[in-house]
């Protein structure tokens, strides 16, 4: 089995990117990189650096979003944990070789210039992983 690099970004849900700014910028010294919208996955997305790891505020745009279903039925909090890979078609073909089962079995575009596949909770002893293979390096935009 190929071993993640690193972890990319911790995914948090929230109902609004706005309010809960000052908390990870002032309380937590979090620096902010900026918004962009993911449209086919009905959010926009915040980031914040801390140190190596990237937070995502994830705020959806529509109410029939995963993420919108996650707040109705979770509230706000900790939605899930994204590891960097390599070959991320290759890594998804041995995880499901070992018998692990993906919500994703192709990649898809997401945000930050990457691709990604999610494993299904049920495989990951209840915690939505991710896996992210950048495409492109990142220029942040700003808000």
């Amino acid at each position: 089995m190929t071993a993640v690099k690193a972890v990319n970004h911790i995914g948090i849900a929230v109902r609004s990117i706005e309010a809960q700014r000052p908390f990870y910028e002032g309380s937590l010294g979090a620096v902010f990189e900026g918004v962009e919208v993911v449209p086919d996955q009905k959010v926009r997305v915040g980031f914040f650096r801390v140190g190596d790891v990237r937070l995502e505020l994830l705020e959806p745009t529509d109410p029939t979003s995963t993420v919108a279903a996650f707040l109705d039925k979770r509230g706000e909090g900790l939605h899930h944990v994204a590891f960097a890979v390599e070959g991320i078609e290759a890594r998804i073909a041995e995880l499901k070789r070992s018998g692990v089962r993906m919500i994703d079995e192709v990649p898809r575009p997401s945000a930050h210039h990457t691709r990604i596949a999610f494993v299904h909770p049920k495989s990951s002893f209840g915690v939505l992983t991710e896996l992210c293979e950048p495409i492109a390096p990142y220029r942040p935009e700003g808000d």
